[in-house]
């Protein structure tokens, strides 16, 4: 079953060695009313090491951050040791396989998209996006990447302006995070 409450466009850019993910703060309930504007979908963990975005059900995503930063302490820190036993239990445990989120983690050298069915994906050109908007995000970002010389927050924080001019389920109450 579905979650009614929509929304949430997530997106991560590398670029130049500096690591951005950018959130906006949107949360919809059904098909047709906005819950909340000022959603922070967008943090850091690991003493502020690693950042991670997330989409779908704030609920489970909280969740899914708490078992995140749990592995984080587990393996020292390691983004792709602790990416993977998350997917796994993820996967594995009966329970958490009802959770309706998306993440994207990055630390400085890494940026990853984590999803329930067990996926870690190290996207191509260091550009990730989730969510209701994350294609047009997506889109918006590989065109900002390929013909400007914007650094990463710039170009993350503008592809999350350009998908909430076309999504409806994504505001510009934009959350950047650098590493």
């Amino acid at each position: 079953m579905s979650s009614p409450f929509k929304g949430t466009t997530i997106c991560a850019v590398r670029k130049n060695g500096v690591t951005a993910i950018a959130g906006d703060g949107q949360v919809t309930m059904g098909e047709h009313t906005i819950f909340k504007t000022t959603a922070k979908k967008v943090r850091r963990l690991y003493n502020g090491e690693v950042a991670v975005g997330f989409a779908g059900s704030v609920a489970d995503a909280f969740a899914l951050c708490e078992k995140f930063e749990e592995q984080l302490q587990k393996t020292g820190g390691n983004l792709e040791k602790a990416a993977v036993a998350l997917a796994q239990t993820w996967r594995g445990d009966q329970a958490m396989r009802q959770l309706e989120s998306m993440m994207i983690a990055a630390n400085r050298d890494r940026l990853l998209i984590l999803s329930g069915t067990g996926e870690v994906i190290d996207p191509d050109e260091g550009i990730a996006a989730i969510g209701s908007g994350g294609n047009y995000a997506l889109a918006a970002a590989r065109a900002l990447m390929q013909n400007t010389d914007l650094p990463a927050p710039e170009i993350a924080e503008k592809a999350l302006h350009i998908a909430a001019s076309i999504c409806v389920y994504t505001n510009d109450n934009i959350t950047v995070e650098t590493l």
